[in-house]
């Protein structure tokens, strides 16, 4: 796979990895619920672990790529994202569940760097068209379990919510295999020093598409956590498979516009305005409908979080060399998964606390609107003569 092609599949394929085993969790929830004592507050902080394990060591993956190149890291960190996801349902047990999912998230954490940097190193001048690969290859992966893990993978096992995490490891820990096999490696030159890896914290850019990132994330998590029970609660448990369905679906068509014009929408301050906009309506959306029309709002919630990774990640390789690409990068999950992690978390607690089952949709709400204020003072420039 050293031609064109083959590197944007195995783009495609990592960016697959990183989301299967982490989305396999949601349609699980009621089915966790029967065999472990979960309330509200600890189904956010399960489905928050991943999420604040890229908050605080992404920028360990940012040191790791710096010493051992992004490609050797993005397989170390599908192994452990593979081996993590796997073994969860061990037991089962509430510690087993957990840590295994620490050793996941370490991972998913690793890993969300090294993307962008080959993107630089693979494709430096198709940047769009790269980064929509393994973009595309993230939201397929977000879309399978939600669509397939009830209807399919649990039959398959026999009910068993164990089996059917570890049914998702199996094609993360093949991509592994052939990211190793297929991918040479590219030392340094004798004598050139280690890239840096620690974040410019200082560079407004970097706090601004973090935060903005955080808000499209929060928005998109927060959904995927609370919406079945969300549904349950205003009983609806009907609409739950087509939402959650629809949440993930309907995100494929981001990608395929950014690549198809990425002239166009790279680096231009409105597709970042757009996107706070629609996430907002949506979410006010989904409060006030039901049936179809109520799942088709989740959908465009999911469209816009996708439409607004895939802004951002693309930046990077536009924005940086390519040995700090990983830098940046590493800052602006690293602030992105943290505002991801504390706002679901402040909903769960909020929820539990007032038993008033709003607050979860409310939150992306409140996360679409700061998407839309956030974006107003970036500086872009750079970015568009990059593009053009």
């Amino acid at each position: 796979m050293s031609g064109p092609a083959g590197r944007l599949l195995l783009l495609w394929l990592a960016g697959n990895s990183l989301r299967l085993t982490l989305l396999a969790i949601p349609p699980l929830i009621p089915a966790i619920h029967r065999s472990l004592p979960l309330n509200e507050k600890a189904v956010g902080a399960l489905f928050g672990l991943p999420i604040l394990l890229l908050a605080t060591t992404t920028v360990f993956g940012s040191l790791l790529i710096s010493r051992l190149g992004a490609r050797r890291a993005l397989a170390l960190a599908l192994v452990l994202v593979g081996a993590g996801g796997a073994l969860r349902g061990l037991g089962p047990s509430l510690p087993m569940l957990f840590a295994m999912t620490l050793v996941m998230g370490v991972g998913v954490a690793i890993a969300q760097p090294s993307l962008p940097s080959l993107v630089a190193l693979w494709a430096p001048d198709r940047v769009g068209l790269a980064t929509a690969a393994f973009s595309n290859g993230f939201l397929v992966g977000e879309t399978l379990p939600a669509a397939l893990t009830v209807p399919f993978v649990v039959r398959l096992f026999g009910g068993s919510w164990e089996a059917a995490l570890a049914f998702w490891s199996i094609p993360v820990l093949a991509t592994a295999a052939l990211v190793i096999a297929l991918t040479p490696h590219q030392a340094r030159a004798a004598g050139v020093p280690p890239p840096r890896w620690w974040p410019d914290w200082r560079k407004a850019t970097t706090w601004q598409l973090g935060l903005f990132l955080g808000g499209a994330s929060a928005a998109y998590f927060g959904f995927n956590s609370f919406l079945p029970d969300y549904l349950r609660a205003v009983h609806r448990p009907e609409s739950i498979t087509l939402s959650l369905t629809l949440l993930n679906l309907l995100q494929l068509p981001a990608s395929l516009i950014i690549a198809a014009v990425p002239g166009a929408i790279l680096g231009r301050r409105w597709p970042f305005i757009a996107t706070g906009v629609l996430t907002a309506a949506a979410a006010v959306a989904f409060g006030a409908l039901s049936g179809l029309s109520q799942a088709v709002a989740a959908g465009v919630v999911g469209f816009a979080a996708a439409f607004a990774f895939m802004l951002v990640l693309a930046m990077p390789p536009l924005m940086a060399e390519a040995g700090d690409v990983h830098r940046l990068t590493a800052g602006i999950t690293t602030i992105q998964y943290a505002t991801a992690f504390l706002a679901p978390l402040l909903a769960g607690a909020i929820w539990d606390a007032t038993g008033q089952a709003a607050s979860a949709w409310l939150l992306v709400v409140v996360a679409g609107l700061a998407m839309t204020l956030i974006p107003i003072p970036m500086r872009l420039g750079s970015v568009r003569r990059a593009v053009a």
